[in-house]
């Protein structure tokens, strides 16, 4: 099985850049205090962290308030930048406490916050003099619309864009001049942006709260209406992606103006900080110094596999989101080739190697029963030390016991050297953080709980007699293809999604419906532009008054619940719940727990084509067909694809 899902591209649009471009910043992960130095010492240009609660990543912030600020001084000390993630969505008795841990980290040396929540931001800006906000990912940010909605009226200083967008929507989104942070490296969300509530109300645990139990790793089985499994691939990871790898494409990324390059991994060890981080910045410096080379690159892609990984993908920054996106087989690391067994002893197997080894490496060797293997016989991937330092085109005796058979390809998936370059690196900068005298920074506060309520005019609730036929926009472009319907007497609730293709459709669906529901902040953009009314929901998510008050300011009617907030923190949002216009989930009758740009039925088999070779989504059998994607306790959850090939899951 290869690292990449398809072959590296190769090529970097029309190449590499001129002399004179800005390179982006480096931003890298830190769980704490170590990862943060290992991410200084490998070259990061800025780091982002969470403290204490109110982050994407709860059990993440291993940091006590004296690391953190050791931390911030060294990473000062360097020139490297510190961002604070504040990314979950709040309730109203939350907002002052989230405040002050903001107020708390700028003081500790954070340079920066990261916010999902409208509220938080308002109150954020309301209460720290100065302060600077980015926009996290989670917020679904995935048109130019929205960029500059969330600059223009919330006041963010950086967007960070949904995992999912190509290079050219990319640099559609630099063109407004709003700096624009994209994900370069590590794990997808297999849900749009993150913003998933199957976590919430299949177990009881909020990814929107920093607690996901990532039910995107599990197995699973696809099934017809009889329950009999159309599963055609190898492997039950049906909800499992790759992870990214954007490297090849970093001198397009570059031409297109990014502002920040983000590496994802704030679960990770030290020693997968310090080697992707130390990998980006030798590409960010090739690039730099006019040194751009394929080989080169080709050389930097096989160090990152010696970090952990699911298999590699570009396919979201080349427009794609079949089964090379997937990892259908495991969701545990897969590490890099480094050669294949050409014989096989007691106890004993011969490695013929086309990559270096060192001793204390961790190999797996891959073995998968034959076509004609008894039905019983199982794979086995046994994981074996490697005894010796050896280069490609050489041959190692390595000692397993499992039986395996010639043929068998070997990973690597824990490099020695790694973990002594690491340690060398932290035992420098941890003598530098100890050297620090710590010097708190004086942050003023201000009230901020007055400002929250005032949305200005509200707007005028129409009758509840108009528009009561509720309908989904997914659902129209099967029933409506010419968009000829008259929706005139409907509710037409929009798509989560608001790219650059559909734009054109969604706002047809403006002006032709008699009432709109945004899902995202671009669709919200393109009806104040219209000026239609409309009404927002999930994943439009809002968890307190304050965001309330923001959303009734920009001119919503009535907000919608998520499920999740109803089902599980009823009394968190019991006051919020109570105000005029605000109502329960807008997919009450059908439960939505995800929407990912992957077709799930790609799982299926290789999709259909037309005479150019493309897959037309919207001709497609397959989807015309019932299918369940089904638990290992047995619970099937529907499915539906959409026409543009778009996977929706639903409670059953």
């Amino acid at each position: 099985m290869a690292i990449w899902a398809t072959e590296p591209s190769r090529q970097c649009g029309n190449g590499t850049p001129t002399s004179g471009l800005a390179l982006p910043e480096l931003l890298a992960p830190a769980g704490g205090l170590n990862q943060m130095l290992a991410a200084i010492a490998a070259g990061a240009d800025a780091i982002y962290a969470g403290l204490s609660g109110f982050n994407a990543r709860v059990s993440a912030h291993g940091f006590s308030d004296d690391e953190f600020a050791r931390g911030c001084a060294v990473a000062h000390a360097h020139g490297v930048r510190v961002y604070v993630t504040l990314n979950v969505f709040v309730f109203d008795d939350e907002l002052s406490e989230a405040v002050a841990l903001g107020a708390h980290a700028h003081a500790l040396g954070a340079d920066a916050l990261i916010v999902a929540d409208a509220g938080l931001a308002r109150a954020l800006h309301a209460a720290i003099p100065g302060v600077e906000i980015h926009l996290s990912t989670q917020a679904g940010v995935h048109s130019k619309g929205a960029v500059c909605l969330a600059a223009d009226e919330l006041g963010v200083e950086r967007v960070t864009t949904a995992r999912e967008l190509t290079v050219a929507e990319i640099a559609t989104l630099c063109a407004t001049g709003v700096p624009i942070e994209v994900f370069c490296h590590g794990a997808i969300c297999i849900g749009y942006s993150g913003a998933c509530e199957f976590s919430a109300l299949r177990r009881g645990r909020s990814a929107m709260r920093g607690d996901c139990t990532q039910p995107c790793r599990l197995a699973y089985d696809l099934v017809d209406e009889a329950g009999e499994s159309v599963v055609a691939v190898e492997g039950d990871r049906l909800l499992c992606p790759r992870d990214y790898l954007g490297i090849a494409h970093l001198p397009e990324l570059v031409a297109a103006g990014v502002a920040s390059l983000k590496i994802e991994g704030r679960m990770k060890n030290p020693d997968y900080v310090y080697n992707v981080v130390r990998a980006w910045r030798r590409a960010l410096d090739m690039l730099r110094d006019g040194a751009w080379d394929s080989d080169a690159v080709q050389a930097l892609e096989r160090e990152l596999g010696r970090s952990f990984n699911r298999g590699f993908t570009d396919a979201y920054l080349r427009g794609l989101s079949g089964a090379e996106l997937m990892s259908f087989e495991r969701a545990i690391n897969q590490g890099v080739r480094v050669g294949r067994l050409v014989a096989v002893g007691h106890e004993e197997v011969t490695v013929e190697l086309d990559a270096a080894v060192a001793a204390g490496d961790t190999l797996e060797i891959r073995f998968y029963p034959g076509a004609d293997a008894r039905p019983d016989v199982p794979k086995r991937w046994p994981q074996v030390p490697c005894p010796v330092d050896a280069e490609a085109g050489e041959r190692i005796v390595v000692h397993c016991k499992r039986k395996v058979d010639a043929g068998c390809e070997v990973y690597l998936i824990r490099s020695a050297g790694v973990l002594e370059q690491t340690a060398a690196a932290l035992e420098r900068m941890r003598a530098e953080a100890d050297a620090v005298v710590l010097a708190k920074r004086a942050v003023e506060t201000l009230p901020f709980a007055g400002v929250l309520m005032d949305s200005g005019t509200q707007p005028e609730e129409p009758a509840e007699s108009v528009a009561a036929r509720l309908v989904f926009a997914w659902q129209l472009m099967d029933q409506d293809p010419n968009e000829e319907l008259d929706l005139s007497d409907a509710t037409v609730v929009l798509d989560e999604v608001c790219r650059v293709g559909d734009i054109e459709r969604t706002r047809s669906l403006m002006q032709r419906a008699g009432r709109i529901v945004c899902r995202n902040l671009g669709q919200v953009a393109i009806a104040r532009e219209l000026r239609v009314a409309f009404d927002v929901a999930a994943p439009v998510f809002c968890a307190n008054r304050a965001t309330l008050a923001w959303l009734r300011g920009l001119g919503a009617q009535r907000v919608f619940l998520p499920a999740e907030l109803v089902a599980h923190d009823a009394k968190s949002v019991a006051e919020l719940a109570a105000c005029p216009g605000v109502l329960g989930p807008v997919d009450t009758d059908r439960t939505e727990l995800m929407v990912c740009e992957h077709c799930l039925l790609t799982a299926e088999g290789v999709c259909a084509t037309d005479a150019t070779g493309q897959a037309c989504c919207r001709d497609c059998l397959r989807r015309r067909q019932t299918r369940y994607l089904v638990e290992r306790d047995g619970t099937r959850l529907p499915v539906a694809i959409d026409a543009c090939g778009r996977t929706r899951i639903f409670l059953s």
